[in-house]
């Protein structure tokens, strides 16, 4: 249990200080406050409400392992480097890719309630 408190104290603490220093992550979580009164608003289905938040969620997840990967690198190899860049850039097409999938999950939860509210 012990195991579990410090665990838990850990993440807590790297998402204060990642909220606090990365612009990205602070308006993931905005988008978040906004969209998931939203996906009350769009959808009856507790589950789809669920994955409409958890999409979001999952892209701060990625953003997360980005800043992760980027910080790592920034403290492996301070000067600019090729491969180092590459690393750093597949870690931000991950997040791209991420965000395209939760839009095109919001966009058919969109047009699925403008199909029932027109």
């Amino acid at each position: 249990m012990r195991r579990l408190f410090t665990a838990f104290q850990n993440s807590r603490r790297a998402l204060g200080r990642a909220f606090r220093t990365e612009a990205a992550l602070r308006q993931e979580l905005y988008v978040l406050l906004v969209a998931t009164p939203f996906a009350f608003i769009i959808t009856p289905d507790p589950w789809r409400r669920a994955e409409l938040a958890g999409m979001i969620i999952l892209v701060m997840a990625i953003e997360l392992l980005n800043t992760a990967i980027e910080k790592l690198c920034d403290r492996l190899h301070s000067e600019r480097h090729d491969s180092i860049g590459y690393v750093k850039d597949l870690g931000s097409a991950a997040v791209l890719m991420t965000i395209l999938l939760a839009s095109f999950m919001w966009a058919v939860a969109l047009w699925q309630w403008l199909e029932r509210v027109l």
